[in-house]
C-alpha cells in the first residue's frame, strides 16, 4: 500500500466513504436475467470484486428507467419496475458485506437503441435524427414525453435507493437521450428544449432536480459525461467544460465521471472503449480538463489497467478516482493483489476487448483470458488443492489451453510435466502478438509464463512430446492441447503445396518475406486475416485483402475492426468483400489470383507478386490418435460432466500401474479461440 498512497487512501463523496479510489464503473453485463432483473449470475460477478478489495462498484451500465427505453441486446437492469427492488436489495446487502460499496447507472437510451425488440417502441429523441451505430429511427420528442421522463427519472432513483445502493449515477454519455439535448448534432430544436445551450441543459437539469427530489440531499448522485465528442458538427472539450462547470453549480449531484469520445458512429465508438491499438489512458486529459473548472471529485475510465497508471494519474491531480473495469473482468482480485504486494500476480487486462465486443454482439460479457468471470457458480477464480490422490499430469503444448491447464492442474498440488515444442510458451498468441496493434497481446502469455513458473510446473521446452515419452512419465493423466495448423489444403486449386499461396502463418512468423504486391484471402474474417493485411502494408507491401463475408473483418468485434479500418484505409489497402478465391496460376513472373463473385457468379483476375490465405486452422492431433487406444477412457471427456462442471468419471478410480486417462482441450479438437481454449482446460483440470 505505501507504494500506492493515492489509489489506496480512502475518500469521502458526499457522505459515502470509499476505502480506495478504484472503480468497477458502469457497463452493459448481458447477465439480467427475464425482465432485467439481477439473479445468482449478476450479483456473484460484483460480489467477486467485493471479495478482491474493490472500493466502489457502479453496475447496471445503460439501466433504463422507462418502458420505451428497452433492455435490449445488452440485457441491462430494468429500474422501470418496482420489481427490481428486492434483486437489487440482495446485491447491496453481498456486496456490503466485503465493505464494497455499490451504485447502479441509470439512463434513457433515446434514439441509441433499435425498435425490433422488447415492446417495439418508437424511439425518440429530441429531433428524431437517425442513430447510425445502431440504426436508431426515432421520432421527435415531445413536451409532454420529456416530462413523463423526467419523472421516471425521480422514480428510479427512489427504487434504486429503497433497495439499499449506496448511489445512483445518471448517463449523459455515449449519446443517450441527456446528451442528445445537450449535442447540436442531434438537437436541433427551436422551442426551450433547443437553440441555446441553456435551453440544451434543460432537460439534463430537470432529470437531476427529479433525482434529487426523490433520493435527498445525502444520497450519491453521479453524472457520467463525455470530454468531446469528437464530431466537428458536435459537443467539443470546451463547451463540454462549460457544461460540467453549470452542472456542478446547480449542487444537484456529488461527483462527474468523464469519459472521451462521442458514439454514435463505428468509429467514434472504437474509441469509448479503448482497444489495445490505442494508448493507455488516451483520454484522461479531457477528464483533467473538466476538473479544473469544477469542485466536485472527477472520475475516469478508459484504457486504466495497471496500478502504476492509477496512481501516477491521481497523484498528478488529473482526476480523483479511477475505473479500472475491463482490469477486474481480467481479475477480480486486482486490488487485493496490489494492497498485499503481488502486483506480478495480477492477471492485467491487454485491451483485446473480447468482453465489450461479445456485447455489442448480445452476448454475455467474457474475458479473453480469465474463463472463471461470470461463471463464478461453477469456475474458480482462485484454484485450490485437491482432497483427492496426489496424480502425475502431463501436459502437451505450451498455447493458451495447454498453459491453463498445467497452471490449474499445478496449483491442485498434481505433479504437472509441460512438453512445448518451441523455445517459448505461447502458441498461437505468439503469431497474433506480431500484428501491428495487437502486440499487447502478449501480456497473456506473460502471465501465464510468470505463473507455471511461481507454482514449478515441470518445463520441457523445445521438446517435441512423442507418445513413447508422455508414456515414460507413467502418467495418471494427459492433457493434449497441441493446437494446430494453418489450414492451406482446403480447395486444390490454391496451389499451396506446390508454392503458389503461403499461409497467414508463414508471413507473420517471418518464414516467408513480404512480397511487393499482395493479395491476402481472409475466409475467416477475424483478427489474423486484417492483422496479416496490416503486417503486410505497415512493410511497404501494396495490399488488396478479398474475403468471401459481405464485409472486411466481419467477425471482428464492434470495438476493434474500426481500428483496423483506420489502418488499412490510411495505406491504401484494398477491401474486396464477397469474393471466393477459386485458384492460383502462374504467368511469367506473376501470380494470377482468380476470384469470384458470391453473387454473380463472376470471374476477375489479379496479377499479384504474392498470394496469402488465411483459411483458420486443422487440428493437430497425431498425438490423440497414438494414444488413444492406449487410455481407460479412450481419449473420450463426458460431455454432459463437463457441460455440467462436474468432474470426470474415473478421476477418483485406480489409476496404478500404466492405467491414464486422455483429455484433449482446444485447437487440437476443433478451432475455437484463446478463450475458448482456457475455459476448456478450466472446466476440466479443476477437478483433477
Amino acid at each position: 500500500m505505501a507504494s500506492y498512497p493515492h489509489l489506496m487512501s480512502p475518500l469521502t463523496i458526499n457522505k459515502l466513504t470509499l476505502r480506495n479510489r478504484v472503480v468497477s464503473t458502469a457497463h452493459a453485463e448481458v447477465y439480467a436475467e427475464a425482465g432485467g432483473l439481477p439473479g445468482d449470475r449478476y450479483i456473484r460477478y460484483y460480489e467477486e470484486k467485493a471479495k478482491g478489495g474493490l472500493g466502489l462498484a457502479i453496475c447496471g451500465g445503460s439501466s433504463p428507467v422507462s418502458v420505451d427505453s428497452p433492455q435490449g441486446w445488452w440485457k441491462s437492469v430494468n429500474l422501470s419496475t418496482d420489481r427490481v427492488i428486492d434483486p437489487l436489495a440482495r446485491l447491496a446487502e453481498t456486496m456490503h458485506k466485503h465493505g464494497t460499496k455499490i451504485m447502479i447507472q441509470a439512463t434513457h437510451m433515446g434514439r441509441r437503441n433499435a425498435f425490433h425488440g422488447e415492446n417495439w417502441p418508437h424511439l425518440m429523441t429530441p429531433s428524431g435524427i437517425r442513430e447510425p451505430v445502431h440504426r436508431g429511427n426515432a421520432k421527435i420528442i415531445e413536451i409532454q414525453e420529456i416530462k413523463r421522463i423526467i419523472k421516471d427519472f425521480g422514480v428510479a432513483a427512489k427504487r434504486v435507493q429503497d433497495a439499499g445502493l449506496d448511489g445512483i449515477e445518471i448517463s449523459a454519455a455515449h449519446q443517450h437521450l441527456i446528451d442528445q439535448f445537450w449535442s447540436p448534432r442531434s438537437n436541433f430544436r427551436s422551442d426551450e428544449w433547443g437553440g441555446s445551450l441553456a435551453n440544451r441543459m434543460r432537460f439534463g437539469i430537470e432529470v437531476l432536480t427529479s433525482v434529487r427530489e426523490a433520493v435527498g440531499k445525502d444520497f450519491v448522485v453521479g453524472l457520467r459525461m463525455c470530454g468531446d465528442e469528437f464530431h466537428e458538427d458536435g459537443l467539443d472539450h470546451e463547451t463540454l467544460k462549460e457544461i460540467a462547470h453549470a452542472m456542478g453549480e446547480t449542487r444537484l449531484i456529488d461527483y462527474l465521471s468523464v469519459i472521451g469520445s462521442g458514439a454514435d458512429t463505428h468509429n467514434t465508438l472504437a474509441n469509448c472503449m479503448p482497444p489495445m491499438a490505442l494508448p493507455p489512458e488516451p483520454f484522461v486529459h479531457l477528464a483533467a480538463g473538466i476538473k479544473s473548472v469544477v469542485d466536485l471529485p472527477v472520475m475516469h475510465a478508459q484504457s486504466i489497467r495497471d496500478a502504476g497508471q492509477a496512481e501516477r494519474i491521481l497523484a498528478a491531480g488529473m482526476v480523483d478516482l479511477v475505473g479500472m473495469t475491463r482490469a477486474q473482468i481480467a481479475d477480480p482480485h486486482m486490488v487485493e493483489k496490489i494492497r498485499d504486494g503481488r502486483e506480478d500476480e495480477i492477471k492485467q487486462c491487454v485491451g483485446a476487448n473480447y468482453c465489450i465486443d461479445r456485447q455489442y454482439n448480445g452476448l454475455d460479457v467474457l474475458c479473453v483470458q480469465n474463463a472463471a468471470t461470470s461463471r463464478e457458480a461453477t469456475m474458480p477464480h482462485i484454484v485450490t488443492k485437491s482432497t483427492g490422490p496426489k496424480r502425475k499430469v502431463v501436459v502437451v503444448g505450451g498455447g493458451p489451453g495447454g498453459l491453463e491447464a498445467a497452471r490449474v492442474a499445478r496449483s491442485r498440488g498434481h505433479d504437472v510435466v509441460l512438453f512445448e515444442k518451441s523455445d517459448a510458451v505461447g502458441g498461437q498468441i505468439n503469431l497474433a502478438a506480431k500484428a501491428p496493434q495487437r502486440e499487447q497481446m502478449a501480456g497473456i502469455v506473460r502471465w501465464f509464463d510468470m505463473e507455471t513458473r511461481r507454482l514449478g510446473v515441470d518445463r520441457r521446452m523445445g521438446t517435441q512430446a512423442t507418445s513413447e515419452m508422455i508414456l515414460a512419465e507413467q502418467p495418471d493423466i494427459v492433457v493434449l492441447a497441441t493446437g494446430g495448423n494453418s489450414n492451406m489444403g482446403q480447395v486444390a486449386g490454391w496451389g499451396a503445396d506446390d508454392g503458389l499461396s503461403v499461409s497467414s502463418w508463414d508471413i507473420l512468423s517471418g518464414k516467408v518475406a513480404p512480397a511487393k504486391n499482395v493479395l491476402v484471402y481472409d475466409v475467416m474474417s477475424a483478427h489474423t486475416g486484417s492483422g496479416t493485411a496490416d503486417f503486410l502494408a505497415t512493410r511497404g507491401s501494396q495490399v488488396e485483402i478479398v474475403t468471401p463475408d459481405v464485409k472486411v473483418a466481419d467477425d471482428v468485434g464492434g470495438t476493434t475492426f474500426p481500428i483496423f479500418y483506420r489502418r488499412l484505409y490510411a495505406m491504401d489497402v484494398v477491401m474486396t468483400p464477397n469474393y471466393w478465391l477459386d485458384r492460383v496460376y502462374r504467368e511469367g513472373d506473376k501470380l494470377i489470383a482468380v476470384i469470384r463473385n458470391e453473387y454473380t457468379e463472376a470471374l476477375e483476375e489479379r496479377a499479384v507478386d504474392q498470394v496469402v490465405v488465411e483459411n483458420g486452422i486443422l487440428p493437430n492431433d497425431g498425438l490423440y490418435w497414438d494414444l488413444k487406444e492406449k487410455s481407460v477412457n479412450y481419449g473420450q471427456t463426458d460431455i454432459a460432466t463437463l457441460f455440467a462442471s462436474q468432474p470426470q468419471p474415473g478421476l477418483s478410480e485406480d489409476l496404478s500401474g500404466d492405467k491414464f486417462l486422455l483429455y484433449r482441450v482446444g485447437d487440437c479438437i476443433s478451432q475455437h479461440n484463446i478463450h475458448g481454449a482456457i475455459y476448456d482446460a478450466l472446466r476440466l483440470c479443476k477437478d483433477f
